[in-house]
């Protein structure tokens, strides 16, 4: 059976060409897939670097944050994604992320169980191992920093409270939120999870440095133990 080639970018229409097009347009003009070709430079021996990203990026549902979660293997399993591009891909989309979460400098304030959810997912949604994290407080309940205290595997992650409350401290903290995600999108804390909430608002009682709530980020999703009344 006849196999028609691929087309080269370079000879595509110059609107049609990722490069050209951001000169002239800018890049809000392209697509997710045209802007991470132009990230990778080339396809393969059939695709095009745009086709390419576009099977690539139809495989999460053209979803970025589940772009996120692919590791450099999972990437290289696609022709024509060597090291190289993968850790490409990688570097951008951690840059993205982290833009993201430069919006937030100017020292938000918590509100509500939400706003530190909107906080926290910035910091773990696109995780796939389970990492806990911290939000310092003054006390007008403005962000003073996001911390991030431990990574952990797929199903858990050891804190160290002395560590938490040591960073709360030493940066004039007055009250903290707690924040860790569940790689499996539930976010049903578990006996382990409840044991440990309690344990740290114990000791934050103790310190007059109090727990405010703790969030479980799941998939898109968050559990409150504020809101479910267990702080």
């Amino acid at each position: 059976m006849d196999k028609t080639p691929k087309t080269s970018i370079k000879n595509w229409a110059e609107d049609d060409q990722p490069r050209e097009k951001l000169m002239n347009k800018g890049p809000a003009a392209l697509s997710n897939a045209e802007l991470i070709a132009i990230l990778i430079g080339s396809g393969n021996s059939d695709e095009s670097a745009v086709a390419l990203c576009k099977r690539i990026l139809n495989e999460v549902n053209d979803n970025l944050a589940e772009l996120a979660r692919l590791t450099l293997p999972d990437l290289q399993k696609y022709k024509g994604i060597g090291e190289a591009k993968a850790i490409t891909i990688a570097a951008a989309l951690e840059l993205g992320r982290r833009r993201s979460t430069s919006v937030l400098s100017d020292k938000p304030t918590i509100k509500d169980s939400k706003t530190a959810f909107i906080l926290f997912q910035k910091e773990l949604g696109d995780l796939n191992y389970e990492t806990f994290c911290v939000i310092l407080l003054n006390r007008a309940n403005k962000v003073l920093k996001t911390v991030k205290i431990s990574d952990g595997g797929i199903t858990g992650t050891v804190v160290d409270q002395r560590k938490v409350f040591k960073l709360a401290l030493d940066n004039n903290a007055t009250s903290i939120i707690l924040g860790h995600n569940h790689p499996s999108g539930q976010v049903t804390p578990s006996q382990a999870d409840i044991d440990l909430t309690k344990k740290l608002k114990t000791a934050g009682l103790t310190l007059d440095l109090p727990v405010l709530d703790h969030i479980i980020v799941g998939d898109g999703n968050y559990y409150s133990f504020a809101d479910e009344g267990i702080m």
